[in-house]
Parts: C-alpha cells; sequence; structure tokens
C-alpha cells in the first residue's frame, strides 16, 4: 500500500498548504539518492512477491458470508512474532528466522504477505516460491476461527451490498461518506482513513466509480441501481449519485474502500544497475496489459456481475482525486495543471537506457510536468527522461502528511520522496535505493490480478521474474510500443474475456536465432514502426510472425544450467500461462462468472444473491484449499 509512517496525519485544509514544502523536499531528497546511488553497479537479481489475502466468516447456517474485520486482529498477532524475531536478531547479530513478513492493507479484513527475505538470483530458488506462499497461507490460517476461510481473489463479489461485513456497521462513516461502506471497513491505521477523506476533499466530491453491468437474459436493458439510497441526506455529497455520478447500465461505487478494498499480486526485482532498472521498467510496462488479461480474476462488484473482468480501473476511479479543472471539465483556475488520468493508472512516459531502442516518438502522450522541478532536476545532472519522469510524478498532491515527520533531514530519509512516489501507483514503478540500505535500484510490476491458489500466484510470479531476466540477458529484444497504445491496451485487458477476445498493440518486429549457442534478435520492422495488433496467444505463445514471450523465456532457460527437477516444475508453471493464454485453462473471471449463472438461485438478471455468494465462497475455498480439484481453472498441476 506504500509507505506507512507513524503520526498525527492532518486532515485536507490543513495537509494541502504544505503540499509545495513536501514536494520541495521530496525533490532534494531524490537528489541526494541519485547523486549517491547512480553510479552503483553489480547488484544481485534479487526479488519477492506480495499476496493480498482477505478474511471472511461463513454463516453456514444461514448460508451467508461476511467479511471479517479480525484481519487486523490476525494481522497484529502476526507482527508481534515477526518483531519479536527481528529483535532477537538485532540482539545476536544473527540473520532473523522469518518464513514471511505481514503488513496492513487497506481493509480491515485484509492481509498482506511477503517472503521473510527476498529470493535469490538463481533458477533454483524459483522452486521455492510456491512452497513460500503456501507456508504464508498455513501461517494465517493457524490463527483463524472454524468459521473462517482465507481468500486470495481479486474483488470480493458483495463488498458494499447488503450484508456483507461482520461485526455490521451503518454506512455513515464521515471520512468516506459512502452510500454502501461504513468507515469500519478502513484498516485502523491512521494512513488510511486520512487518505480516503483527503481523496474525497481535495478531488471536491466523492470519487464516481461506475462499471458496466453484464446484461444477462433478465437484466433491464436501461439497468437503473435499484439499491442506491438516493433519499439519503446526510452528507453534502449524498446527492451526486442522483445528480448524475451513477450511470445508467452501470454498478455505481462511491468510496476509495472499493478499490483499494481490492487484492493484487504484486512482484518486485532488484536490477544490478540504475540502467537496467531503467530497461525492465520500460520493457516490462509493455506487457503488464496482456499479462492482466491473462491474470483475470474480478467479474462481480457489489453484488452485481460486471461486464469487465479486472478491477483496474475501479481502484484508478477509487483514488481520483484530481479536481474539476484537473479533469479538465472546468477552465484551469486554482489547479495548475489539466491530468490525463487518475493517479492510479499505467506509465505516462518511459525511462529510456543504453539498450538503444528508445525513440523519442514512443512518449507520444501529452505530458503534465512541472517545469521548475524539471529544470531544477536537469541543472542538477538529472538527464531529460528521468527528469520529466520525476517532475510528472511531482505534479501531485502529497495526500497524507504526517505532523511529526514534516522537517526532516534530506540527506537520510526520503519520507516527502516516497509520499508522493508510493501514491503514483502506476503499472509499473521505479523504485530508488532507500537512504543506508543494502537494496539497489527496483522495479515492481503492478498489473496482475491476485490468484485463487498458490500455484497460479507462483506461475505468475516465476513466469514473471523469468521475462525479466530474459530481457536482462537478450539485451536486443525490443517491446516498445507508443504510450497511447499502453493506454489502449490497458483499456481492452478490462473487457470480459479479454485473453480470448481483445488484440494488443504489441511489437513484433524481432526475430530469433541461434549462432554457436547464442540467441540473438534482430529487427524485423516490415511495416511501419513493427506495432501491429496481436491476440495475446499470439503475444505470449508466439506465431509466424512474433517469436512468443513464452518461448523467449525458454530460450533463456536453455541457457541456464539446473537440475531436470527444478527445470520440470519451470516448465509446468510455464505450460499454464500457455494455457491461460491459448485459452485451454479458464481465468478465475470467467469461471466465476460461469458458476455464478450455473447456479440454481440465479435469475438471470446480473444479481448475486446472498446464497449464491456464500456457495461460491465455498467453493472457491475447497479449490484454494485444495479439497476440490479444478483443472479448468488450474490446469493439470
Amino acid at each position: 500500500m506504500g509507505l506507512l509512517s507513524l503520526g498525527t496525519p492532518l486532515p485536507w485544509d490543513q495537509a494541502k498548504g504544505l503540499a509545495s514544502e513536501v514536494r520541495k523536499h521530496g525533490i532534494e531528497q531524490f537528489l541526494h539518492i541519485w547523486r549517491n546511488m547512480k553510479d552503483r553497479q553489480k547488484d544481485s537479481l534479487l526479488w519477492g512477491d506480495e499476496i493480498e489475502y482477505m478474511l471472511v466468516s461463513l454463516d453456514r447456517a444461514n448460508r451467508r458470508a461476511r467479511l471479517s474485520q479480525r484481519g487486523h486482529e490476525l494481522l497484529s498477532i502476526l507482527q508481534i512474532d515477526e518483531n519479536e524475531k527481528l529483535e532477537r536478531a538485532k540482539q545476536t547479530g544473527e540473520k532473523p528466522e522469518l518464513e514471511a513478513l505481514w503488513r496492513p492493507e487497506f481493509g480491515r479484513y485484509m492481509i498482506e504477505g511477503t517472503p521473510g527475505h527476498p529470493y535469490n538470483s538463481t533458477v533454483h530458488e524459483l522452486a521455492n516460491v510456491e512452497a513460500n506462499m503456501k507456508r504464508r497461507r498455513e501461517i494465517v490460517t493457524s490463527l483463524m476461527n472454524k468459521d473462517e476461510v482465507l481468500l486470495s481473489v481479486g474483488s470480493y463479489p458483495t463488498l458494499g451490498s447488503g450484508d456483507f461485513l461482520i461485526p455490521p456497521h451503518k454506512a455513515n462513516g464521515q471520512f468516506s461518506r459512502s452510500l454502501f461502506l461504513p468507515d469500519e471497513v478502513i484498516n485502523p491505521h491512521p494512513r488510511f482513513r486520512t487518505l480516503a477523506g483527503n481523496i474525497r476533499e481535495r478531488r471536491g466530491s466523492k470519487v464516481a466509480i461506475n462499471m458496466p453491468i453484464f446484461h444477462d437474459i433478465n437484466t433491464p436493458r436501461h439497468f437503473i441501481d435499484p439499491t442506491i439510497p438516493l433519499d439519503r441526506n446526510l452528507f453534502p455529497g449524498d446527492k451526486e449519485a442522483s445528480e448524475g455520478a451513477a450511470l445508467p447500465d452501470h454498478i455505481y461505487m462511491d468510496a476509495m474502500g472499493f478499490g483499494m478494498g481490492c487484492c493484487c499480486l504484486q512482484i518486485t526485482l532488484q536490477a544490478p544497475d540504475v540502467d537496467k532498472a531503467r530497461r525492465l521498467y520500460d520493457q516490462l510496462a509493455t506487457v503488464g496489459a496482456v499479462l492482466m488479461s491473462l491474470s483475470a480474476a474480478s467479474p462481480i462488484f457489489r453484488g452485481y456481475l460486471a461486464d469487465v473482468d479486472c478491477r483496474w480501473n475501479v481502484i484508478a476511479g477509487a483514488v481520483d482525486d484530481r479536481t474539476p479543472e484537473e479533469r479538465g471539465e472546468k477552465p484551469l483556475s486554482k489547479s495548475r495543471f489539466v491530468i490525463p488520468k487518475s493517479r492510479y493508472g499505467t506509465i505516462d512516459t518511459f525511462l529510456g537506457s543504453s539498450d538503444g531502442h528508445f525513440k523519442p516518438e514512443y512518449n507520444d502522450l501529452k505530458l503534465a510536468y512541472d517545469h521548475a522541478i524539471y529544470e531544477h532536476l536537469v541543472q542538477n545532472d538529472i538527464d531529460d527522461l528521468m527528469a520529466k519522469h520525476i517532475s510528472h510524478l511531482f505534479i501531485r498532491d502529497p495526500l497524507v502528511i504526517f505532523e511529526e515527520l514534516l522537517d526532516q533531514d534530506d540527506s537520510v530519509t526520503t519520507d516527502h520522496f516516497e509520499n508522493i512516489q508510493s501514491t503514483n501507483w502506476q503499472n509499473v514503478r521505479f523504485k530508488p535505493p532507500p537512504p543506508n540500505s543494502p537494496i539497489g535500484w527496483r522495479v515492481e510490476f503492478r498489473p496482475l490480478e491476485v490468484q485463487l491458489t498458490d500455484y497460479e500466484n507462483a506461475a505468475f510470479a516465476v513466469f514473471t521474474i523469468l521475462l525479466a531476466r530474459a530481457l536482462l540477458a537478450f539485451s536486443d529484444i525490443d517491446l516498445y510500443i507508443p504510450v497511447t497504445k499502453m493506454d489502449i491496451n490497458m483499456e481492452r485487458a478490462h473487457s470480459r474475456d479479454a485473453v480470448l477476445k481483445e488484440k494488443f498493440f504489441f511489437r513484433r518486429s524481432y526475430a530469433a536465432a541461434e549462432d554457436d549457442d547464442k540467441v540473438s534478435f534482430s529487427s524485423r520492422d516490415g511495416e511501419g514502426d513493427g506495432v501491429v495488433e496481436m491476440t495475446a496467444n499470439d503475444i505470449v505463445n508466439g506465431s509466424s510472425d512474433f517469436v512468443g514471450l513464452v518461448p523467449i523465456v525458454e530460450m533463456y532457460l536453455d541457457t541456464v544450467d539446473m537440475d531436470t527437477c527444478v527445470r520440470e516444475k519451470i516448465d509446468r508453471y510455464i505450460m499454464f500461462i500457455r494455457g491461460r493464454a491459448n485459452g485451454s485453462i479458464m481465468t478465475l473471471a470467467a469461471w466465476m462468472r460461469d458458476y455464478v449463472r450455473s447456479h440454481p438461485a440465479y435469475n438471470f438478471d446480473s444479481v448475486v444473491l446472498p446464497e449464491i455468494n456464500y456457495d461460491l465462497v465455498v467453493s472457491l475455498d475447497d479449490i484454494a484449499c485444495g479439497r476440490r480439484s479444478a483443472p479448468e481453472l488450474t490446469g493439470k498441476q
């Protein structure tokens, strides 16, 4: 979830006047990092994953499944054990024996788990990923009550619909002011409620999220959600739904919790140096939408089947703090920029690297950036592309400022930089080294939907890491496409069954050749800049015009010595990725939609009734825990 500091968070009317000061010191903190770390070399290819879970309470007698606020209670227990081990290691000077690390997320029902230590750079370590994920699930499960289950799913189907939370609370909270979500659903860490309130205050209204309804046989063709309490008159924003915020034929959501209450799978990898990190940032950004379509896992929102398969746009809407002027709805007066996107979205500019593949025309989006910050960065020897990237991030205001952290030594801390950096939630994130740390330059890969089982999550994590390593090993691979084409890809990836039905812009301008056991990739532009529309299957598995991401990974693996059993395990993961791309293995989104539509209580009206949700949650838990086989979803393991 980004930077989690402790202290007294300032409400927006106090924080907004300090934004310029935070930006000023954030830039100085970045410059200090750059001067000290830009020449850092030969870091190991360490990496890690983050999996977010939801805690659900089952009422078996009444067939109801509700999100449990005990997630925060379990997190506290998990962190006590973690902190005791860290303190013991600090006293003895030994490496702490940690199987996992646990962190809070926005939802009080959520828990984030990561490996206790980064995975190392060997291929053999990839064989341990699934076991670590299983162990994380076991650790949390050991603390749960017998009526609780732990799910890793993108969006909880009935979040904000009816009796979805235990203990129950009314939706009348001061921070979100939502018609559907109580503030009690938010993690009690002081950052989270302030974040929700400050986004609303800065925007000047509640967020307005609208996901298209899935029109089933009995769904009204001009669908108007009857569950929206249009007559509520508790807060000034209550009228927004009836005044146009809630769109016909859409599922309306009005709070940050609908987006940040979703779960995901994220991968962070350390590069050998800053130049390699820039290459990974650019090249991985172009594959994000395609891999997101393979991982699609979010077809239900607020108790309705949606005509989308992914949660990305829900989160983008949930944290969209742009004012009407910044959204281009009014002429600029009080705001400084027109900003095309939410602060949660695809990247807006490439960073370039020494691989020589970047061309200025790829940055074809009209970029809003702070010209004064840009000039200051350039004057301090930051190159044009990096200066544009940082000065673009810093057009945003810091959303949560802690009173105790205002005065900082810019040479020893990066809190002000991270305040803004960590609330630019893009499909990839370029992460400078922390001060006084052995950690190097990193890239965070963010578009993947979390999967139901540890096997699936391991497959996506391992494949992502292998693709990244192949991109470093084969530096002549060029995946650049224009930024605007990447935006189109991301929109298409949301579509129902996008992995099978959509085409994505992708570069097909290279072919593999092997000479003296060395793999090389040569340009094959053919037409224009080599960017054409291809199916996910062609991009992932290859075609007559394109090598494919899986074959690239396999070529890389052929250059690495490893045990047969390790290669066999990795090959199973790769076959799973192949299956998702060619449609022989279903996405979780497709599986869940089919489950709902085949349920005997379903009326083919897009409504996911409480008893349907209960049976769905039980079935999902059975699959996740291995009590039910679902080869149509996970393939043959």
